[in-house]
Formats: structure tokens, sequence, C-alpha cells
């Protein structure tokens, strides 16, 4: 016998099937959703100490953050960074400041999403871990490192499982 039928204004629909996500399902999201707050913070502190920037000498503090790191100033990487960092503007510090406060807000959107464990956070950090993986490849390309390696596969992993999440559950809830 078929399952009863419910009406809505007159519309013949379906019953709708929930399925229940299991204890290991949210222990995951939620594990993605607080990799996403860590990133958010992170990305915050940057964005207010590089807004800290402006009224100095970029210059005379990149030296200092050398020195107090005991990198050697005479090494080529360490020398091209503090040329650059010599010649940023005030203007491009406080873009730096603005991207990095904008990418923390999508950062802490998709972790309060996950956190909520909603469906819509689930898309939104899809679209945006998702959109950012070409940029990871090139710059892993570029340079290589092992951490930039561990956080791609970290953001394809998490884009990979919350797709599978996505599919699995729009077949549960046509």
């Amino acid at each position: 016998m078929p399952l009863p039928h419910t009406f809505s204004f007159g519309r013949r629909t379906q019953p709708r099937i929930v399925v229940r996500m299991k204890s290991s399902d949210k222990k995951l999201l939620r594990l993605i959703a607080v990799f996403k707050f860590f990133k958010a913070a992170m990305l915050i502190a940057l964005s207010l100490g590089v807004f800290r920037l402006l009224h100095r000498d970029v210059g005379e503090t990149v030296e200092h953050w050398v020195s107090a790191m005991r990198l050697d100033p005479g090494n080529h990487l360490v020398m091209a960074a503090l040329v650059r960092a010599s010649l940023l503007t005030p203007e491009q510090i406080k873009k730096l400041g603005i991207v990095g406060l904008i990418y923390a807000g999508l950062f802490a959107t998709e972790g309060t999403g996950l956190w909520l464990l909603k469906r819509w956070g689930e898309w939104v950090t899809v679209i945006i871990t998702g959109s950012l993986l070409p940029l990871e490849i090139y710059e892993l390309y570029r340079h290589a490192t092992a951490i930039k390696l561990l956080v791609l596969v970290i953001n394809v992993a998490t884009v990979g499982y919350l797709i599978y999440r996505i599919k699995v559950g729009e077949r549960a809830n046509p």
C-alpha cells in the first residue's frame, strides 16, 4: 500500500523522508568547522597586524622581525621580502588588511554553517573552498612546500566529503 500523501494548498505533495545524521558525521563536520574558524582567526590576527603597519616604516619593522626570528638578512629570499615590504604604499597595506578580513569573514561563515550542521554551510564550503583550489594548485606548482601540499590535500578531502554528503542528502530527500 502506498504511503499516504499530504496536501498543501490543494496540491498533492510527497511525504518528506528525514535522514538522521550519524554521530561521526557530526564530529567530522564540526572538525571541519573548527579548521575554518582557526583559519578565520589567523587571518583576522594577520590583518590587524597589517593595519598596525600603516603608520610605521614597514621596511624597518620587517628588518626587526628578521632579526628577532634570527633569519639571515643576506639570504636572497629574505632580501627580496625586505625590498618588497619597504616598497608597500599605505594604500596597498590597507588593501591587504581588507582582503584578509574579507577572507576571514568567508571562513567564519563556512565554519558557522558547518558547526550548526546546516546544509547551506556545506554548500558554501564546497563553493568557496572549491573555487580556491586552482589557486592553491598554482601556488604549489610555483613553490612546493609540505605545508602547501597538506593544506591542498585537506581542502580537496573536505570538498570531496561535502559533495558526497550533499549528494547522499539529495537522494534521501528528493
